[in-house]
């Protein structure tokens, strides 16, 4: 494995533990009414869900889907510019009569074709015909080995309601994601090698000699300037768009702004009416683009505990000229708030000692706090002694001999002195009162003595 697929794998672990530990820290009521059937929108500064709506549901993926055929192709391609693929009539036969996506690999039948170029036609035209290219070339000629590769890379990444049936999103009921699966296909996604370069890309061009230009015009309409209309939005940065009858509109993509970035998935806003008819405009990407306006107007990165600032005080004792110590966080922790967050919706819950007793080191462990806003747990922090509070050595000389006089073999052998000593003091008493009754009748025996 190379050092830059080694470097991405690590990168996805530590992005897949930060959102699953940070997944319920924050979810937020946003004024915007989304159309959409599942919706989880994260803030990648800090892993934070700052939207979800049916997350964790079944959703039918489209063409979002081909995210993860470029995540297998580009891991099992090392070279992407230099290696070249042919397009075959037979392998692009597989979409007749499929209504499919293209993106003109038709014109080049017989041709060779860069992995890096197909790239281009998965994503930023959104072209089965890529998807299906790549998914032969990949699978040396097998599309369900490549389909095999897919999920298993989708179980890799803990895609834990994720199937893939097909490498470019055609319906078929055995096909699905969640909201939540694609935002860890679509972040892991983001550390391979082009995927941002090309998911940004708004318009190219697939050229295999001088004389064959074949245009390619994104299909996401956020980041296109030209096409977009009232969708356009400056701040978008990267998106893969899908859409099925069966899937609606479906966008992954991200957005940039004012030192913030986030990342929203959109799927199943529904794209035909009744009548069978396209509903306009794209409804995942005007929900996409209002759950950005919402979270960069309304949501900002906040301190709420600062390691500088004590959370509490405990009482300590056998300390000569003290009688608490303060306790602060062992760390900061910064999370995404409201922006008119008020200090008092923040609730700290602390579980520390009732007292402690000197020597109190400066850093220690002394107990936890808790930090929730309106009922969800933001963190839970270390909290350590702000300050080394020394022990009195006559305090604890007291303190230690009081203890002695109080421990039960003291008072057992006090009670045992004071017994012999009873005993001793009834002892003395009879025998003194024997020794003077001896002393009386002597002196009787003597007096009759003298009287005779």
């Amino acid at each position: 494995m190379s050092l830059k697929r080694v470097a991405a794998v690590l990168i996805m672990v530590l992005l897949i533990l930060t959102m699953s530990v940070s997944a319920s820290a924050a979810v937020f009521t946003a004024n915007v009414d989304t159309s959409c059937k599942a919706v989880y929108m994260v803030n990648l500064d800090t892993g934070i869900t700052v939207f979800e709506k049916n997350s964790t549901e079944k959703v039918f993926p489209a063409s979002t889907t081909k995210i993860m055929t470029y995540i297998v192709t580009v891991e099992n391609c090392p070279d992407l510019k230099n290696t070249k693929v042919v397009v075959e009539q037979e392998v692009l036969d597989q979409l007749l009569g499929t209504g499919s996506s293209m993106s003109g690999l038709n014109y080049f039948v017989g041709e060779t074709v860069t992995v890096y170029d197909l790239l281009n036609c998965l994503m930023i035209k959104s072209g089965n015909d890529a998807a299906v290219v790549l998914a032969n070339f990949i699978g040396n000629g097998s599309q369900q080995a490549f389909i095999d590769m897919m999920n298993a890379k989708a179980a890799e990444l803990g895609c834990e309601n994720t199937h893939f049936m097909n490498p470019h999103g055609l319906h078929d009921p055995d096909h699905y994601t969640t909201a939540q699966d694609m935002a860890l296909i679509m972040q892991y996604a983001q550390t391979l090698p082009e995927f941002n370069n090309i998911c940004s890309t708004v318009s190219t061009y697939l050229s295999v000699d001088k004389d064959q230009n074949y245009p390619l015009i994104t299909t996401n309409l956020l980041i296109d300037k030209v096409n977009g209309g009232d969708l356009y939005y400056e701040y978008c940065k990267t998106g893969k768009t899908g859409t099925t009858d069966e899937a609606g509109y479906c966008l992954c993509s991200t957005a940039s702004n004012g030192g913030y970035t986030y990342m929203c998935i959109a799927l199943g806003s529904p794209c035909v009416n009744a009548q069978g008819e396209e509903i306009s405009p794209n409804g995942a990407m005007a929900d996409t683009k209002a759950l950005y306006q919402w979270a960069f107007d309304n949501l900002e990165l906040k301190t709420v505990v600062d390691e500088k600032k004590p959370i509490c005080e405990v009482p300590v004792s056998l300390a000569w000229d003290r009688d608490t110590v303060q306790l602060v966080p062992q760390g900061s922790f910064s999370t995404i708030l409201p922006t008119d967050i008020e200090s008092t919706s923040i609730d700290i819950t602390t579980n520390v000692p009732d007292s402690l007793t000197a020597p109190v080191l400066e850093g220690n462990v002394i107990g936890t706090a808790v930090v929730s806003y309106a009922g969800s747990e933001l963190c839970t922090v270390n909290l350590i002694a702000a300050e080394t509070v020394e022990r009195s050595k006559m305090l604890y000389f007291l303190e230690s001999a009081k203890k002695i006089l109080r421990s039960k073999w003291m008072i057992l052998a006090i009670s045992v002195v004071v017994i012999l000593f009873i005993i001793y003091i009834v002892i003395t008493h009879i025998y003194n009162n024997k020794k003077k009754k001896n002393r009386m009748m002597k002196e009787k025996k003597k007096r009759r003595a003298s009287s005779k």
